[in-house]
This record gives structure tokens, C-alpha cells and sequence, in this order.
């Protein structure tokens, strides 16, 4: 069974930095890849960064040089590094990576952590 526990989130003021992180269980994540989304208010789930199993990293335009994902095996946790972060950056961050068995594809999704960046 597949448990990833997002943590890290907060208020933080424009300008600031945070590091989430994503502790995973039932997988690694150092063998698969991993994703960070976020979901503001009135608005669509939308991709931050990814991570391949290779350790590929992307990220989508609005975060480009301000947001750095990484992943750390040893303790099975993925970080997404967020700083000179902007008012636009408040929604809830979701970790997610998906496996693939006889039944098809399966998406896991952690609970979600508050980022709320303050003007």
C-alpha cells in the first residue's frame, strides 16, 4: 500500500522560502517518479515539478528558478525547495506518483499541505 505525507507548509511572507516534503511508503521513491501539484483556491490541480526515476527534473514556467525539487532515498522522502515565493504560490501542495499493475495505472496522492503567502 502506497502512503505518501506531505508536510512543511505554512504562512510565509512574499519573498520568503519553504521546503516541503513528501515521506513515502510502499514505494521508492528513488526508483519512480514523483510529482508535486497544487490546487489554489477556485481553481484546477495543476503540475509544479517532476522528478523521473532517473532523477529528470522539471518544472512548469511559473516556478521555473524559484521552486527545486529533489528526493532523497536513504530517507524515502521527495522536498520541493520553494523560495522568493509570491502571493500567486498560496494553494495546497499535493505530492503524487503513480504504479502501474495488472488493473492499469494507479495514482497516489498525499493529503495536501497549506502554503498561504502573505502580501
Amino acid at each position: 500500500q502506497v502512503h505518501l505525507v506531505e508536510s512543511g507548509g505554512g504562512l510565509v511572507q512574499v519573498g520568503g522560502s519553504l521546503r516541503l516534503s513528501c515521506a513515502a511508503s510502499g514505494i521508492l521513491v528513488s526508483a519512480n517518479a514523483m510529482a508535486w501539484y497544487r490546487q489554489a483556491p477556485r481553481k484546477e490541480r495543476e503540475l509544479v515539478a517532476t522528478i523521473s526515476s532517473t532523477g529528470d527534473r522539471n518544472y512548469e514556467d511559473p516556478v521555473k528558478g524559484r521552486f527545486t525539487i529533489s528526493r532523497d532515498g536513504a530517507r524515502n522522502t521527495v522536498y520541493l525547495q520553494m523560495n522568493s515565493l509570491k502571493p500567486e504560490d498560496t494553494a495546497v501542495y499535493y505530492c503524487y506518483t503513480h504504479l502501474y499493475d495488472l488493473s492499469g495505472k494507479n495514482d497516489y496522492w498525499g493529503q495536501g499541505t497549506q502554503v498561504t503567502v502573505s502580501s
